[in-house]
């Protein structure tokens, strides 16, 4: 009869045992395989979309152009695109936009003939030679726009010092040289060496028109 107690125990003891056995595997189960799945779900979910970035100078793909003509100066008759929202400042005969690196320079004169290459060389380089810091690379040609035949004068130049930071931009410039009946009117589009501005400066020269 004292065997009986003895027996009872051993049986608990394994019962006891075999139970704790079989909850640990099933959490270290469910521990290992739930947070791992709920993990890469929150990941995929939360993953930031890729970004865009464009090189110093380029003008956005979206940018808006608006018409502009002049209301006073030496003369007024003509008219052409320009990008909107571009800082605009005026002296003389000369307007200028500009965002950021790149600006958009308009200027009438008045002149007894049509530029040509010849002239441009001869007259408009060494005049740019003597005001561009380090003017570099000149090169004049005939293109046409429509507006017709223009003499197209492209450089290389440094910018001014930036007054906060100290920096200066080597800098591309395409000149326009518009002629009609007395009036000249010379188009300066400038930006970053780098920066591929072959289109939105394509917009602008192409968008000159007479009136």
């Amino acid at each position: 009869m004292a065997a009986h107690p003895r027996t009872y125990a051993v049986v608990g003891l394994t019962l006891v045992a075999a139970v704790t056995a079989g909850c640990s595997g099933s959490g270290s189960h469910a521990g290992s395989g739930g947070p791992a799945s709920g993990s890469a779900t929150v990941s995929g979910q939360h993953k930031p979309a890729p970004t865009e970035s464009n090189p110093p100078g380029d003008i956005p793909d979206n940018q808006v152009y608006v018409s502009y003509r002049p209301a006073g100066g030496s003369f007024t008759g003509f008219t052409l695109k320009v990008p909107e929202g571009w800082a605009r400042t005026g002296q003389g005969g000369t307007t200028a936009f500009t965002d950021k690196l790149n600006t958009v320079r308009i200027t009438a004169v008045s002149a007894s003939g049509a530029p040509t290459v010849g002239s441009v060389t001869n007259t408009v380089v060494p005049q740019l030679r003597s005001q561009v810091a380090k003017f570099a690379s000149p090169k004049v040609s005939e293109v046409t726009r429509h507006a017709g035949r223009v003499v197209l004068l492209t450089y290389q130049g440094d910018s001014a010092k930036d007054p906060v930071t100290g920096k200066v931009v080597r800098d591309a410039f395409e000149r326009y040289a518009f002629y009609r009946a007395g009036h000249e009117v010379d188009l300066t589009l400038s930006g970053p060496v780098k920066a591929d501005n072959v289109d939105p400066w394509r917009i602008v020269s192409d968008s000159f028109a007479w009136r």
